[in-house]
């Protein structure tokens, strides 16, 4: 299992406790009932000099994508992981590059849970995006190449989504765009988990239990051996 962590620009792979506090339970919470955890600094993270922070510039879910599937490699031809058994989970632009990864590299990933995601740059903060992207009117062709609605069509495994419905940094219409579609694709393997009092990042202890329960079933279901 792979976590994506989010922000693009973090850098999380170093010796200390992450502010990811609740993910590294968790990720510890998998390791101890016999998954293999992976979490990496893909392309664009922090700490790794300006080539590597702008190697995502007009193609987000291209490079820090192909860091993942590069990292299902190691799992398998160093750690004995069956390539059939493998999954990811993330949130915002974690959940991101969790759905490109299902849309677009679906024979690598059998599961994976996206939480908080963008599915569509256009709609999201301007100032984070055009950095990246350059502006939609200008740059159309960045825009579709880096927005995981544009290949929902790709999607083969088993994805759970999770969203607030009162976010603040990635709206809610981002996630009812991608539900509908899913529907209009006639997709059956997916979920939406809605929170109806949640913002960003969630508050409400029985919001994270009902959320990290939803992403631990689907892995178990999928992604154990039994």
């Amino acid at each position: 299992m792979i976590f994506v962590h989010g922000a693009g620009y973090l850098q999380n792979v170093d010796y200390r406790w992450s502010t990811y506090f609740h993910e590294y339970m968790f990720n510890n919470l998998l390791a101890d009932n016999g998954y293999t955890v992976m979490d990496i600094d893909y392309t664009g993270s922090e700490g790794y000099g300006r080539d590597f922070r702008t190697g995502i510039y007009r193609h987000m879910g291209g490079k820090d994508l192909t860091d993942q599937v590069d990292g299902t490699k190691v799992l398998v031809e160093k750690y004995g992981v069956n390539p059939a058994h493998i999954g990811l989970y993330g949130g915002s632009y974690g959940g991101f590059l969790t759905l490109m990864a299902m849309f677009t590299t679906p024979d690598v990933f059998a599961a994976g849970a996206g939480l908080r995601s963008v599915t569509n740059w256009a709609n999201y903060n301007h100032g984070y995006t055009a950095n990246i992207l350059n502006d939609p009117y200008d740059d159309e062709k960045a825009y579709k190449i880096s927005s995981p609605i544009y290949f929902a069509d790709g999607l083969k495994g088993r994805l759970l989504m999770c969203h607030g419905m009162i976010d603040q940094n990635v709206n809610f219409q981002d996630i009812v765009q991608l539900t509908q579609k899913l529907i209009e694709l006639h997709k059956k393997n997916w979920e939406l988990a809605v929170f109806p009092v949640e913002d960003h990042g969630f508050v409400e202890p029985s919001s994270w239990t009902d959320e990290y329960s939803r992403i631990y079933k689907l892995f178990d279901e999928t992604l154990k051996v039994k």
